[in-house]
Parts: structure tokens; C-alpha cells; sequence
């Protein structure tokens, strides 16, 4: 099975911290959402963004005749910027609260996890849902780039399968291919991997509803993150499955593993890469080595389970994952993120 070498936010994170303090939250943030633990992270060469260059156009050679000559070609090539958004947050603890308790170091930290996880799971929305053309604040997410199964509207409509579903109750699988070439995020250049904890003590004033003024602890979070999808067509969207009645809870449920299988050959040279084979494996092999990993909610993970059973799939299956015992499709680890929704509008 294919394990992600390349690094994600905890290596980052251990390299520029010195004291350890922003590895350990990065640490949080991978137990809190388990994309963390998948996604790899390059540093972006704008300070509050990324600018890639990828290849549009191949070189065309031409049947040549006896005392023909040739025309020169090139290749084509073209420019996009990915932008990084700042998600920011402070803990806060009435100072008089957390002497009473009488370990305030772990109550602060009680207190500062429930924080974490909420940033966490709002990273994780992000990761599929945001759309900086909506919100200009926030980075753009993968769901506006796999919107449509129309490919005169996008070319990624490609790798958008149409599950059947027609309402808005609706729910998605990702299959994602993170790596250098394809699919990563990224943070600002010059930063510690994006995320910046500071212990401010009791410093900083805290102030209540009226606005009057308290001692309190305070710890500050900070994540500047973004996504770079540099090659669409490593990453797949199973969109428009119903979960309703008139879909996975009906008699006539939409095939899951048929839809997972489908979504698995739309990956360039997926055989090669599924197999876990990188570059060092084969040296001069120019298509670089992913990372791929299957995203899911709760609801769709059920009924994984349930249609398995009923057909008695032998491509799912258990394996271990990077020391953890995980579920796979096809040798790919399939994770539960909760931040994926019920209530996905109709992709068309």
C-alpha cells in the first residue's frame, strides 16, 4: 500500500520549532482530523501565496518527406496563483478560574485542546468547501474547482463522476492524490509551516460583554494555510450521491465500489501509482509519485460497510497504515472527515 513519505505538517512543523511548542499543536491538529495526517505541505514562494507553473501545450512533431524540413515547436505553459488564508483564534481563561483549579498549566491546556479541535475542523471544511470568490478572506478549496460534470465549462468536470443524485441532500467521495506535482498545501514563504502558538500569559487583557476588563490566560492560534492543486487529474470527485430514501437508504442504492472503482482508473498511470511506486523506484520516471487517500463522511462510510457485507467486497479490507490500523479500497486508506456534509447541493 502506498505511504505518504513526503512531508506533512508535523515534519514541517518539527523543523522550524525548536522548543517543540508548534509541534506538539500540529500533532493536535492530526488527531483532531486525520486529512492532516495525509496532506503534505510545501512552503509558498509569495508571502501570501503560491504561484505554479504547469504545462498546457506538447511540443507537435510532423510526418516528415524526403528533403522536407521540419518546423520548430514548443511546448505551452501557463501561470496560476494559489492564495493563503489566516485562521486565527485566542483561549481564554478567567486567571482566578484556573488558580482555584490548582494545576493551571493543565486546565489551560483542558481548555486550549477544545480550541484546537475547532480550528481543525474548521481547516478541514475549508479544505473542501471554501471559495475565496465567495469569501475573499479564506483560501479556495477543492469542491469549487470539481463543480460541474460539464468539461466544456472545466476541464476537471473529467474527473467529476455523477452519482445520480438530483436534491439537495446529497453527499461526496474524494479520492485525493497529495503530492509535490499534484496536490498539497501550502503556507506562507518564510513562515513556521503556517501555524504560530503563543503562550501570552496573563498579559493580555480580557475584557467581558460590557467591556469591562479581567485578568485571564491567554494563548493565541494561528494557522495561515492554503491548497495548490497543480494537476487536476490526480484527484476525484464522486459527486450527487443521494442520501435519502431515493439513494443509499432506498432499494435501489447507487453502487459504491463500482463508483470508488470508476474513480480509481480516471487517475493518469493509477496502476503505477496505486503500487506506491516513486521516482527512486524507477529512476527517470517522469510521473512523479502520489500519496492517494479516500474521503468520506460518516453516512457514506455506513453504507460502505453495509453494501460490503451484502456483496462480500474483497477489495475492502484492513491494513496498517503508517502504525495505525485503517480501512482500504483498492490499497488505499479510506478516512472519515465529518466536516463533509449530508446537504451538497446538485453538482451539473
Amino acid at each position: 500500500m502506498s505511504t505518504n513519505v513526503l512531508p506533512n505538517l508535523v515534519d514541517w512543523a518539527r523543523r522550524a520549532d525548536p522548543d517543540g511548542s508548534i509541534a506538539i499543536i500540529a500533532e493536535m491538529l492530526s488527531q483532531c482530523n486525520e486529512i492532516m495526517k495525509d496532506m503534505i505541505w510545501q512552503e509558498g514562494n509569495l508571502p501570501l501565496g503560491h504561484k505554479t507553473t504547469v504545462r498546457v501545450g506538447l511540443p507537435q512533431g510532423v510526418w516528415r518527406a524526403a528533403n522536407q524540413g521540419v518546423p520548430s515547436s514548443k511546448s505551452l505553459t501557463a501561470q496560476f496563483q494559489d492564495s493563503i488564508g489566516e485562521l486565527q483564534d485566542y483561549s481564554i481563561v478567567d486567571k482566578s478560574i484556573a488558580n482555584l483549579n490548582g494545576n493551571v498549566a493543565k486546565f489551560r491546556y483542558s481548555e486550549d485542546m477544545a480550541h484546537v479541535e475547532g480550528l481543525s475542523q474548521q481547516v478541514a471544511s475549508a479544505l473542501f468547501y471554501s471559495n475565496e470568490a465567495v469569501t475573499p478572506t479564506q483560501f479556495t478549496g477543492l469542491a469549487p474547482r470539481y463543480n460541474t460534470v460539464t468539461t466544456s465549462t472545466a476541464k476537471s468536470a473529467a474527473n467529476v463522476i455523477d452519482a445520480g443524485g438530483t436534491a439537495s441532500a446529497n453527499l461526496s467521495i474524494w479520492l485525493v492524490g497529495w503530492g509535490d506535482h499534484t496536490t498539497f498545501g501550502i503556507f506562507p514563504k518564510g513562515s513556521q509551516a503556517g501555524l504560530v502558538y503563543e503562550d501570552k500569559g496573563d498579559v493580555v487583557p480580557a475584557y467581558d460583554s460590557n467591556g469591562n476588563r479581567f485578568e485571564a490566560y491567554t494563548s493565541m492560534f494561528q494557522f495561515k494555510l492554503g491548497l495548490c492543486v497543480k494537476d487536476w487529474r490526480y484527484n476525484v470527485r464522486i459527486a450527487n450521491v443521494d442520501t435519502t430514501t431515493a439513494g443509499l437508504q432506498g432499494t435501489s442504492p447507487p453502487d459504491l465500489f463500482t463508483l470508488m472503482s470508476r474513480a480509481v482508473v480516471r487517475l493518469p498511470t493509477a496502476s503505477r501509482r496505486l503500487s506506491g511506486i516513486t521516482e527512486s523506484d524507477a529512476p527517470g520516471d517522469p510521473v512523479p509519485g502520489i500519496s492517494p487517500a479516500w474521503y468520506v463522511n460518516r453516512t457514506g462510510r455506513e453504507f460502505m460497510d453495509i453494501q460490503a457485507i451484502r456483496d462480500r467486497n474483497v477489495l475492502l479490507s484492513s491494513k496498517d497504515y503508517a502504525g495505525d490500523p485503517v480501512v482500504v479500497f483498492r490499497d488505499v486508506a479510506i478516512r472519515v472527515v465529518d466536516a463533509l456534509t449530508n446537504s451538497e447541493t446538485r453538482v451539473v
